[in-house]
């Protein structure tokens, strides 16, 4: 249940646009899952996102997505830099805004996050949706640093922050201040159907690596991993599905490593059908927010090894001192090591505990319920700030 009741009783709804840039990875399936529960409970919703990227499968999703959408879709290009383009998409959201009749405009990453906050007029509330992107880019370098100054100044404009991680607020509080508006850590949450058991297929891959193919997911550090596991004798074999900027670069790199027998690459696909072909899924990332993929693995009860960071250990909970340190491959190799060599027992028994601890934090039901509860909250500080106090009311009777 994702509506609000006002004073009356009557389920509040609310004219929602979600804006953000690419329709890749876990910010678009965030925005999916979020836009398809608000629009099952009543809410109007639309979305605004770039028309250059995420393929056929974007283009697939949203096409399914469009018949719940009450205020559409709109897909204009937009550049994942700041360019001068960014004019003229704001100049678009702000239009589809008013067409629309927005009530509330939700950008989700940086760049969705700047046209929802600059674009919103009038009585639109403006929430906002990090998704570590910015944050956690090369921290101290002069481009985080204007990034950082850049998300002080939209804060100004910002009525709802709703972080998906307590990592991603705390970076937020590091390298911006406050924030002292309305704000909610919501965690991204899964469907029930995700915690059904995988059926394996007759010979996996040993190791299994699901996502973008670029520098910040420290696939160099897998693969040395692999290469120092496969040295002491130990046959592994690799699948990594994704695509990305440093692809050309990896297949280069597993040439140098020796390991063109041993890596296989594939593009995106479904999930769940990837993680049925690995026994052991690995997150080596130097930065994250709150990556689905360990969800949705850990929902499965899927053997995981992954890094200590961003907000990984906050789905691990009790069970973050499994995780493992990062830009470290012997470190990783030993996380790999610990789960190949564990016993079936034991292994069966810390998977499916991880299992359990997900269903009962990241329910897709809570994620919806939060945001929306965000949205009121907003609207009602917004209706304090502009409502006189008492003794203002006092005075003007009297003068």
């Amino acid at each position: 249940m994702v509506s609000e009741t006002n004073d009356s009783g009557i389920a509040q709804r609310y004219r929602i646009l979600h804006v953000f840039r690419a329709p890749v990875g876990g910010l678009f399936r965030h925005v999916m899952d979020l836009a398809r529960l608000q629009a099952a409970a009543g809410h109007p919703v639309g979305i605004v996102c770039d028309a250059n990227t995420g393929g056929e499968r974007a283009a697939r999703a949203l096409a399914d997505l469009l018949p719940s959408l009450d205020l559409g879709i709109v897909r204009i290009p937009m550049r994942r830099n700041p360019h001068l383009s960014d004019w003229s998409c704001l100049r678009a959201v702000a239009k589809r805004a008013a067409e629309v009749g927005a009530q509330v405009l939700h950008g989700h990453g940086a760049k969705g996050g700047a046209y929802a906050r600059l674009a919103a007029s009038g009585s639109a509330i403006r929430a906002y949706t990090p998704h570590g992107g910015s944050y956690n880019y090369r921290p101290g370098s002069p481009l985080h640093r204007l990034y950082m100054g850049a998300e002080a100044v939209l804060a100004r404009r910002t009525d709802a922050f709703l972080f998906e991680s307590e990592y991603v607020a705390g970076r937020h509080r590091s390298f911006v201040g406050g924030p002292v508006q309305v704000t909610r850590i919501v965690h991204n949450g899964i469907a029930e159907a995700e915690f059904a058991p995988l059926e394996r297929v007759a010979e996996p891959f040993d190791l299994l690596y699901v996502g973008e193919l670029r520098e910040a997911k420290g696939l160099p550090y897998l693969l040395e991993a692999l290469a120092r596991l496969r040295a002491e004798g130990r046959a592994l074999r690799l699948l990594m599905v994704g695509s990305g900027p440093d692809a050309e670069i990896l297949r280069d790199t597993v040439a140098r490593l020796g390991l063109a027998d041993a890596v296989a690459f594939e593009p995106p696909q479904a999930i769940r059908s990837v993680l049925a072909r690995g026994r052991i899924l690995v997150v080596p990332s130097l930065a994250e927010s709150l990556p689905y993929v360990v969800l949705e693995a850990a929902a499965a009860a899927q053997p995981l090894v992954a890094t200590r960071v961003g907000g990984i250990p906050e789905i691990f909970g009790p069970a973050a001192h499994d995780l493992v340190a990062s830009r470290d491959p012997a470190a990783l190799a030993e996380g790999i090591r610990r789960v190949l060599d564990a016993a079936p027992e034991a292994l069966a028994a810390r998977t499916h505990n991880l299992s359990a601890s997900i269903r009962q934090r990241f329910s897709l039901e809570r994620m919806g319920s939060e945001v929306i509860s965000g949205y009121t909250a907003a609207f009602e500080a917004r209706a304090r700030r502009r409502s006189p106090a008492p003794r203002e009311i006092a005075g003007a009777r009297t003068a």
